[in-house]
């Protein structure tokens, strides 16, 4: 373990085996830091707060921040991240609102600088978000998905797996899975080919969900014969999807107008 003098650790914070933490980094009560995480210059880690092995925080950034409710009472709550995630320069993320509950951030995801992750939140793993993207309270994003710069992500919105969200959009409803979802508000553009190709997902997979996509944004079908068409389809990606549709509280964003979708 290596502190560096000018840091302040508290005397109840527990650090795993091989950390380091930076000069003028803040470590409160109550946090747990996991083995090999690196703490970098002026970084806050905030009590109730746990991180997992492997974390890097860069500098200037703030983990388990009260969260910024007006409804909040002083509760304990926590903040609880994974392993191996990359927090760059200022990113913030809050602790829940709610007593005894838990914002959440998954392993193997990278948030790019000022990055605000609100209370209650929920990441799942490998995570991408780009700089100065804003996540109000009670967001959930589903793992592998994708959110370019300068993103608003309204409160109780979901964004599924393997999802691309375009720069600068104002996300008001959930994004639906392996679909680039993109403008203001934002809407539904196509299937994040490059995405999936990147995941591994081969060609005849890719046209199924070309199709799924296709009777649920396109073919004008009610929401409920669509479903059931793409149920037909018996794909588990497919399914993935109905079962987003299905669970969705505020709605998900449909399709652009077609001369908006990419080629």
């Amino acid at each position: 373990m290596a502190v560096h003098p000018a840091a302040i650790v508290a005397p109840g914070a527990r650090l795993g085996n091989d950390v380091e933490v930076g000069p003028g980094a803040v470590v409160e009560e109550g946090t747990v830091i996991g083995d090999r995480c690196e703490i970098r210059a002026h970084a806050t880690i905030k009590r109730f707060t746990t991180l997992g092995s492997d974390n890097t925080v860069h500098e200037g950034a703030v983990l388990g921040g009260e969260p910024q409710d007006v409804a909040f009472a002083g509760a304990e709550s926590r903040l609880v991240i994974g392993r191996r995630n990359h927090i760059r320069e200022g990113v913030t993320i809050h602790r829940s609102t709610t007593p005894g509950g838990a914002t959440t951030v998954g392993s193997d995801c990278f948030l790019m600088a000022y990055v605000h992750i609100a209370h209650d939140d929920h990441l799942g793993d490998a995570v991408t978000i780009a700089n100065n993207v804003v996540l109000a309270g009670h967001v959930d994003l589903d793992d592998q998905c994708f959110l370019s710069g300068g993103v608003g992500v309204h409160q109780f919105c979901r964004v599924g797996r393997l999802a691309m969200i375009g720069g600068v959009s104002k996300v008001v409803q959930d994004c639906l899975p392996f679909v680039i979802t993109d403008g203001n508000p934002a809407r539904a553009r196509g299937l994040n080919v490059v995405g999936l190709r990147r995941a591994g997902i081969k060609a005849a997979q890719l046209r199924t969900l070309k199709e799924a996509y296709r009777l649920l944004l396109r073919a004008g079908l009610p929401l409920e014969t669509a479903l059931g068409r793409m149920r037909a389809l018996a794909d588990p990606m497919v399914d993935e999807m109905v079962a987003f549709v299905r669970g969705s509280k505020r709605g998900f964003a449909h399709a652009a107008p077609r001369s908006a979708d990419p080629d």
